[in-house]
């Protein structure tokens, strides 16, 4: 409990112009709270200085201190409300104020509710999640039991895009090349160049309307909308060159433009039946990869695959990627990484057929590790109790992170990641896993304190 931050009336920088005996008994009141108790699980000032989140020296004045800015992110992952929802919410509750570590008066509410983008693009840029879990994890050890087993598995945490169809891409490649075309015309006062975008407008949306899509149809857009996008993209370039020396166009135009080109090279030599690498799915995410899952459901998912190491109910990230990888060379990384955390050697593992390589059977080994994998070869004299022991891991396995995955997906704001870039995506991701984490601990820490009441 020592390594948690003792909260008193005096360490606050807020008070709501209560009266001492008012203060002390809405302060109690949030410290009882779930949310209260995820507030004692963070380490605040150990975050904030990882981070490196300091006050502006110049400039106007931020609303949020640098701790109400990783509050802000914790809560949004709490909550799961929108941007907007999050700052009314913000503005009327006094217990995320003070979760927030910000007072904010009736006749200042906050107006701009896209501050909690700003501070998400502000702490993306500085977040490494590998420093930031070891902080967690050295502030977390005193309230788990177990750091000599774990468990792991990955998952993929996907971006709220539309399902990407070949045809739907360059339609929406198409449009906004339009669009900007448009643009730069008026800003050059010339005529719009002759194309058959209004053409193929009324076909791709009279092919989208269609219940049966044939290939030789499909095709037929694809091919059509391939020709119109070169064009499109010529058109552009000529325009462009019109505009004035001193004229220069937003720097996402240009990385915009771009992807564009990239993505009719990929789709060209997909059309002519060349393999390709790399493929880009949204013209607005060009990050994202498609990840093939194999489930029934979704066979294939878009977003960002992380392999989860688990320990004692406690989730880590130990790698994430928009590429795909086999999480089946992540275990010895894995064990590493625990060990790093903790400071403990590993002694037990479970993770599901994937990790069963020969060379990860060998390591584990060596290493003197059990696993719940199937046995291999003959079996051994303490083979009953091996088998016991097996068993135990895999029940474990079979339930724990997968049901993590569930509670990160349906309770923090895991879903559908509506983040804009990349950066922004993996600060949603780690908040949301981290998030669980902090109830968890919250709740051990409450127990604790209840336990030491009763002595």
């Amino acid at each position: 409990m020592s390594k948690i931050r003792k909260i008193s009336q005096s360490s606050l920088p807020i008070s709501f112009n209560f009266s001492e005996y008012d203060f002390k008994r809405y302060w109690k009141s949030f410290l009882d709270s779930n949310l209260g108790s995820i507030y004692l699980s963070i380490p605040w000032d150990l975050l904030v200085k990882d981070l490196n989140i300091r006050y502006k020296k110049t400039g106007r004045k931020s609303i949020f201190s640098p701790q109400g800015k990783l509050a802000l992110m914790f809560l949004k992952s709490y909550t799961g409300l929108s941007d907007r929802k999050l700052i009314e919410q913000l503005n009327a509750n006094y217990e995320f104020q003070y979760f927030c570590d910000v007072e904010i008066l009736p006749e200042n509410k906050i107006t701009n509710y896209k501050i909690v983008s700003e501070i998400r693009v502000e702490l993306a840029g500085k977040l490494n999640i590998h420093t930031a879990q070891k902080v967690l994890a050295q502030v977390w050890k005193p309230f788990m039991n177990y750091y000599d087993g774990i468990l792991e598995d990955a998952t993929c945490y996907e971006s709220s895009v539309r399902y990407p169809t070949d045809v739907k891409l360059l339609w929406e490649a198409n449009e906004w090349i339009y669009k900007q075309i448009k643009i730069i015309n008026k800003i050059v006062k010339g005529r719009m160049p002759r194309s058959k975008f209004n053409e193929q407008k009324s076909k791709y949306l009279s092919y989208s309307k269609s219940r049966k899509k044939g290939h030789k149809k499909t095709n037929r857009r694809i091919k059509s909308l391939l020709y119109l996008l070169n064009k499109q993209l010529g058109q552009l370039s000529e325009i462009q060159n019109k505009l004035p020396e001193n004229y220069t166009m937003p720097e996402r135009f240009y990385v915009r433009v771009k992807t564009i080109e990239k993505i009719l090279k990929q789709q060209q030599e997909f059309f002519a039946g060349e393999n390709i690498k790399d493929r880009i799915v949204s013209i607005s995410k060009s990050y994202i990869r498609p990840i093939v899952r194999g489930k029934e459901i979704k066979r294939v998912e878009f977003g960002a695959k992380a392999n989860i190491v688990q320990v004692d109910k406690i989730d880590f990230i130990e790698h994430i990627s928009f590429n795909a990888f086999n999480e089946g060379t992540r275990l010895v990384s894995s064990v590493l990484f625990a060990q790093e955390l903790f400071h403990t050697k590993v002694k037990y593992l479970g993770g599901d057929a994937i990790y069963a390589t020969n060379a990860n059977r060998k390591y584990c080994s060596q290493n003197n590790i059990i696993t719940g994998f199937v046995r291999k070869g003959r079996a051994g004299k303490n083979e009953p109790n091996l088998k016991q022991v097996r068993r135990s891991i895999n029940i474990k396995r079979a339930a724990e992170p997968e049901g993590a995955f569930g509670k990160h997906k349906n309770h923090y704001n895991l879903n559908r990641i509506n983040a804009g870039t990349e950066k922004t995506e993996l600060l949603w991701i780690f908040f949301g896993v981290h998030t669980g984490n902090a109830v968890e601990i919250g709740k051990r820490i409450k127990q604790a304190k209840e336990i030491r009441q009763r002595a």
